[in-house]
């Protein structure tokens, strides 16, 4: 028997919400310079574990983002237990599974951007690792929350909209770490740089963001007519985070790149990762017996005129 406790569910939170603030945290390394603070991997130097007086607040501040990427860790290995324990069910355990393994190849990627002295490259492909672990575990809490999807009701029109909105999400993400890539902060001073002009990067970056915002309003409306209840709430939420999200780029592109705002924007990226997720998993409500508006939601749809 399958089996969702309230303890389940807080971990499954707990997860998601830990794969987001480590974003924040590792932001927070690079935009204070802070990217060799330690300069060896496990050690913080090649005499010690932990940072000592002569590294300052940069050793401190990378060594504070390894501690917490142990704490993520951890969460992820009971994340799985639980969900073994529990007997949570077959797709439940592989994406808990999923994410533990991930994580720890996060943190020796890590371990590789350090050794490699913080190149643009390895900088990126971490970020990337980031983005796919919060929409894992952006996943695994919905599958666990709200339960298993219910029967596919939408038209294909409207799938094939939303899922257009997600491979385009995918794409802005994509570009825009290639234009933090370009701008000014590397982590360190010494760290290069991939040679793109980050003038015409904003420019690029901003072109498949505004085609992003096109896409969701028309998810937003599609949602409106059509349904179901879950889907307009999700991506009316989406909706909100991108709009915040545009004004924080334009602001932080004419104010010089602030720290505060970059770092902002990282997580924000990820916060709309998360909730582009919900609004692709909301197009097929749950039939879980103890979600009744999901219930609803399907049967609203599935009576609804073919034709709609």
């Amino acid at each position: 028997m399958l089996t969702r406790s309230r303890s389940l569910m807080i971990a499954a939170w707990t997860t998601l919400v830990t794969q987001i603030v480590i974003v924040g945290t590792g932001g927070a390394v690079r935009l204070t310079g802070s990217g060799l603070g330690c300069s060896q991997w496990p050690n913080c130097t090649p005499g010690s574990f932990t940072p000592v007086p002569e590294q300052g607040i940069h050793g401190i501040i990378e060594f504070a983002n390894r501690v917490n990427g142990g704490i993520v860790v951890g969460v992820a290995a009971v994340m799985l237990v639980m969900a073994l324990v529990q007997r949570a069910g077959r797709l439940i355990v592989t994406l808990a599974a999923l994410i533990l393994g991930l994580t720890v190849a996060q943190a020796l990627i890590g371990a590789v951007v350090v050794w490699m002295e913080l190149r643009p490259d390895t900088v990126g492909v971490h970020f990337y690792l980031s983005v796919i672990l919060v929409g894992l575990a952006a996943v695994l809490a919905w599958k666990v929350v709200v339960g298993p999807a219910g029967p596919r009701t939408a038209p294909r029109w409207q799938s094939l909209l939303v899922h257009a909105m997600t491979l385009v999400l995918a794409i802005v993400i994509f570009v825009g770490v290639l234009t933090t890539g370009s701008g000014p902060h590397a982590g360190d001073g010494g760290a290069a740089r991939n040679g793109l002009d980050p003038a015409i990067m904003q420019h690029v970056h901003a072109i498949p963001g505004y085609v992003l915002l096109a896409l969701v309003l028309g998810v937003v409306v599609a949602a409106a007519v059509r349904g179901p209840r879950a889907h307009l709430r999700w991506s009316l939420a989406l909706l909100g985070m991108i709009l915040v999200q545009i004004v924080i780029g334009i602001v932080q592109s004419d104010t010089g790149l602030p720290v505060l705002l970059v770092g902002i924007h990282m997580v924000v990226s990820v916060v709309i990762t998360a909730l582009g997720v919900a609004t692709v998993l909301s197009l097929r409500p749950s039939v879980r017996a103890d979600a009744s508006t999901d219930v609803a939601d399907a049967l609203d749809a599935a009576q609804a005129p073919a034709s709609a």
